[in-house]
């Protein structure tokens, strides 16, 4: 590939952030619970941080906050009227859904989709499938509006193919980047992409929080994508810092280009770095905490 660029998407803070303490696994939402939210002052902190990043010569995009509340929800549950009519009766009824259908966490871009650039591609197009986000209600309502922003993007079919995020099922949980990296010498080269995954139908999984990213999806995306099979990595995060409140891989691992910064009790297999060494055939640069 002659030019690559590498974009670094965050996500707006939307005006109805708030501390719901949703994500079972996630110990630091559960402990902020109840805590008083400031949204416009989170916005204003993650703009400050884009503008850094930019100043630094990166190249930055946003993705703008999802519709909220989220009343397709309450009208696929039931709920009928116009907006008032819906969220006063939900409030009555049924008051735990208003945490989730208020839920701002699409600020947290890195589980908006895995994204795969054209040089590991075998029709040369980047790839997008949107992460179904099965483990928790409040975020599988970003799927489709998540691939709205993005195919309206990313919109040339002549570079860009979009796939619908996978069906919602346990089975196939899928959180996106924050459970992908990918290895390459240089951001326009062809790379080696690796997928960690919580759990599969054969390996131990936690016991105390549950995994959210599935192998079986994990490989779904990868044929989707169509990557080549020995250039691609399936790797198990750690069950046990699964169950200290390590939910994603990002949390304890993350790579770019040649170099990976990691913890290391992140992976479940102890020749996990020897094979990402093996598969990609170019010097790595491991960085490892201790």
């Amino acid at each position: 590939m002659t030019r690559a660029w590498e974009v670094n998407f965050d996500g707006l803070v939307g005006p109805t952030h708030n501390y719901a303490g949703l994500s079972f696994g996630n110990v630091a939402s559960e402990q902020n619970l109840g805590q008083m939210s400031r949204p416009r002052e989170a916005a204003l902190q993650g703009l400050a941080k884009m503008k850094f990043l930019h100043d630094l010569g990166l190249v930055q995009a946003i993705l703008p906050p999802l519709p909220r509340p989220y009343l397709p929800l309450l009208s696929a549950l039931g709920f009928t009227g116009n907006a008032r009519a819906m969220i006063a009766q939900a409030a009555h009824t049924a008051p735990h859904l208003l945490p989730k259908i208020y839920s701002a966490s699409a600020m947290w871009v890195a589980n908006a989709a895995t994204v795969t650039p054209s040089a590991d591609t075998a029709d040369g197009t980047v790839h997008f499938t949107p992460a179904n986000l099965a483990a928790h209600l409040h975020r599988r309502i970003e799927a489709e509006d998540t691939a709205a922003h993005l195919r309206a993007i990313f919109a040339d079919p002549k570079h860009f193919t979009h796939h619908p995020s996978l069906p919602a099922h346990d089975a196939l949980g899928d959180e996106g980047a924050a459970n992908f990296m990918r290895f390459a010498p240089s951001h326009g080269s062809s790379g080696v992409e690796v997928f960690v995954y919580g759990k599969d139908s054969y390996r131990s999984a936690p016991q105390k929080y549950p995994a959210r990213q599935t192998r079986d999806a994990s490989e779904a995306v990868a044929r989707l994508h169509q990557l080549q099979p020995e250039r691609t990595l399936f790797l198990q995060q750690n069950p046990a810092v699964i169950d200290q409140g390590v939910f994603h891989n990002d949390v304890i691992a993350v790579a770019n280009e040649n170099a990976l910064l990691y913890h290391e009790d992140a992976f479940a297999d102890d020749e996990a770095l020897a094979r990402i060494t093996a598969a990609c055939g170019f010097p790595i640069h491991p960085l490892r905490i201790t």
